[in-house]
């Protein structure tokens, strides 16, 4: 196999070797295609034969990329992005946006809130492909190949574009009975006595509470026995009386209303709304255009505050 043919690969072969990449398998491509394992062996044939060389070793248990293959699926999906963006911009992609849309965003508030808003997206445009990946670290969507990251916080990458898509802050909080044993703090100074739940989230510091009081930033340093990665175990460990939290509105706000916590310090909190961030202008692609006008309007409807 050593002949370029002079013709270029046709969309349906890159988009059947896209398929065979993210099922790990001619036969899962092939369910997924509904069309039989031979269809599929034959477009990635004839796929190899017209760039002239080798893209997928294939065994008894698994697929393989060569070092071809890795820099073709590369290609091919920028070209059926290009295709779908170029689609989509011929017949009103405002209206009815089409193609595959890569989207991130952190494990909490990704699966809590960030997902049910892309099913609504779903099927509000049917023609929208989504794929969301959660992640608990910092996301380079430009080499990981995002289109869009949904972002709670305000440290925004200067490269990037953002809009906001709807206000929102987090606040210090403790059960009742938490605070009925170990008393209520009335100064800031005071949480040096008490349990705070640490969490270790992203690229913030680990064991700094960065506040805001009127105008003015404090940076609190914080400690207690427990501490964790993950935003939702220490609230688990805040409803078990551990200590005090500090927690997205968005999360504890039922939570004050039932009274299972009493919010305390209330002229300190810290910013973190949620943000939408990607790397190319929405003039750019209507497909982007109308996801972020889309979660703008989702999420405003369930403002927190």
């Amino acid at each position: 196999m050593n002949t370029i043919h002079e013709e270029a690969p046709l969309p349906e072969d890159l988009r059947v070797f896209l398929t065979v990449i993210r099922k790990a398998s001619f036969g899962g491509a092939a369910a997924e295609l509904q069309q039989s394992p031979a269809y599929v062996s034959k477009r990635i044939r004839i796929l190899e034969e017209t760039l002239g060389t080798k893209l997928i070793h294939r065994s008894t248990r698994r697929i393989a990329l060569t070092e071809s293959g890795l820099r073709a699926e590369q290609w091919a999906t920028r070209i059926l992005n290009d295709i779908d963006d170029f689609m989509g911009d011929l017949s009103q992609v405002r209206k009815a946006p089409r193609g595959l849309l890569h989207i991130c965003s952190s494990f909490g508030f990704g699966r809590n809130y960030v997902a049910p808003a892309i099913a609504d997206l779903a099927v509000e445009y049917p023609d929208l492909e989504v794929r969301m990946d959660v992640f608990d670290r910092v996301v380079d969507i430009v080499a990981e190949g995002f289109d869009l990251e949904i972002r709670v916080g305000d440290d925004i990458p200067g490269q990037h574009i953002s809009r906001q898509l709807v206000a929102n802050r987090r606040v210090i909080c403790a059960t009742p009975e938490y605070l009925e044993k170990r008393g209520v703090p009335k100064t800031i100074e005071d949480l040096a006595s008490h349990d705070c739940l640490v969490l270790k989230e992203r690229n913030n510091n680990f064991g700094v509470w960065q506040l805001r009081n009127g105008q003015k930033d404090v940076a609190v340093r914080v400690s207690g026995q427990l501490s964790s990665n993950n935003g939702e175990i220490v609230l688990q460990w805040a409803l078990k009386n551990r200590g005090l939290l500090l927690r997205s509105m968005w999360d504890v706000k039922p939570l004050l209303e039932q009274g299972r916590l009493v919010q305390v310090l209330h002229d300190y909190s810290q910013s973190a709304n949620v943000w939408a961030v990607y790397p190319t202008r929405l003039a750019e692609s209507g497909k982007l255009r109308a996801c972020v006008e889309f979660l703008q309007a989702w999420f405003s409807r369930l403002r927190a505050e």
